[in-house]
């Protein structure tokens, strides 16, 4: 027998204390193929990547507690509010299961992240309330003489009046608008973690979407179009960029620039808003 043989040397097998590039990014698309909100896809995208640019910047010598802990430090120290602060370290705890999970971690310094606390929230946030006027105000704002006036107060209308999320409303079709029991109303609607509900419409939001509808001769598909600068409809839909857009072109006019889609969805819960066209 030759002594001289080299034997090949053990691949290891043990985890790994400190990932690369392409280990998060690995780690990064697993997270993201578990989650089925859209929303939620988005927002747990921002965060990784945010923190695999603060992870990357400079060497580590691994990615344990201690990382986590500083990171959630740089947060703080920009200012951030306590829920994007522990909506950004859940995503890093769900980065660290994903990659223990692989292998590529191991499981005591997934443990020691998951157990990294996050801000303490003081208080509750109150956001941007409107009143019944300023709301009043804010979707009669679009000029009801045009057809792009048209689609925008209906999309104010029903964010208003029906508290959609962008996502939503930019997902809504003829076959949701139905009436039950003499009253209209957004059904099977499908939100945030594929929550399916019914959403009741006030007669003054139908009655705007039905002008809106009529000026742009729709008949089915989705509920809202593109309207380009010659003032005619065209595309299948719009996106969750354009009803942002919308919200914060006519809030900038009324002198509420702080305000936000989401803030109308709030104003919809408390529903202020009379049941009628003014």
């Amino acid at each position: 027998m030759n002594k001289n043989i080299r034997r090949r040397p053990a691949i290891s097998t043990r985890p790994k204390s400190k990932l690369r590039f392409p280990d998060l990014d690995h780690s990064k698309a697993a997270v993201l193929d578990s989650l089925r909100s859209s929303e939620s896809k988005r927002g747990y995208r921002h965060a990784i990547d945010e923190f695999v640019r603060w992870y990357c910047s400079e060497p580590r010598l691994s990615f344990n507690r201690v990382v986590v802990t500083r990171y959630r430090i740089f947060l703080e120290n920009r200012g951030l509010a306590a829920g994007t602060i522990n909506g950004r370290l859940a995503a890093v705890r769900r980065l660290a299961y994903e990659a223990a999970d692989a292998g590529r971690l191991s499981p005591e310094l997934d443990a020691s992240i998951r157990r990294v606390k996050g801000v303490k929230k003081l208080g509750v946030r109150l956001g941007n309330w409107l009143t019944a006027e300023e709301a009043r105000r804010f979707w009669q704002t679009p000029d009801p003489n045009t057809l792009k006036g048209k689609r925008d107060r209906a999309i104010l209308a029903v964010l208003l009046g029906c508290g959609l999320r962008r996502r939503e409303l930019a997902d809504l079709e003829f076959a949701h608008l139905q009436q039950r029991e003499e009253h209209w109303a957004i059904v099977d609607l499908v939100g945030k973690g594929g929550h399916i509900r019914t959403v009741p419409m006030p007669e003054w939001v139908k009655t705007t979407v039905d002008r809106w509808i009529l000026a742009a001769d729709l008949r089915a598909g989705r509920l809202f179009r593109c309207v380009c600068r010659a003032g005619k409809c065209w595309g299948e839909g719009v996106t969750e960029r354009v009803v942002w857009h919308v919200v914060k072109q006519y809030a900038t006019q009324l002198g509420l620039s702080a305000l936000a889609p989401h803030d109308l969805r709030r104003y919809a819960e408390c529903r202020i808003m009379p049941n009628r066209v003014t």
